[in-house]
């Protein structure tokens, strides 16, 4: 029997989030409905190049800072 997956909890933009064990940033976009979108991700303070974010898991305690950039002129 498979073992149960546990929440672990992770701080986005100052709110606190309960997400699976295990889950990347790339998946936390997409959850945050961000997928696709150009974002910057700081994770505990050093930035995370986007080319990183799909294998990049988080762990307990992380503290993530996520900025989407706008268009306009």
């Amino acid at each position: 029997m498979p073992e149960p997956t546990r929440d672990i909890a992770i701080t986005v933009n100052g709110d606190a989030h309960a997400v699976p064990a295990g889950i990347t940033i790339g998946e936390l976009l997409v959850r945050l409905g961000l997928g696709g979108r150009r974002v910057a991700v700081e994770r505990n303070k050093a930035v995370v190049p986007r080319a990183e974010h799909a294998a990049t898991q988080l762990a307990d305690g992380d503290h993530l800072e996520v900025v989407a950039f706008v268009g306009g002129g």
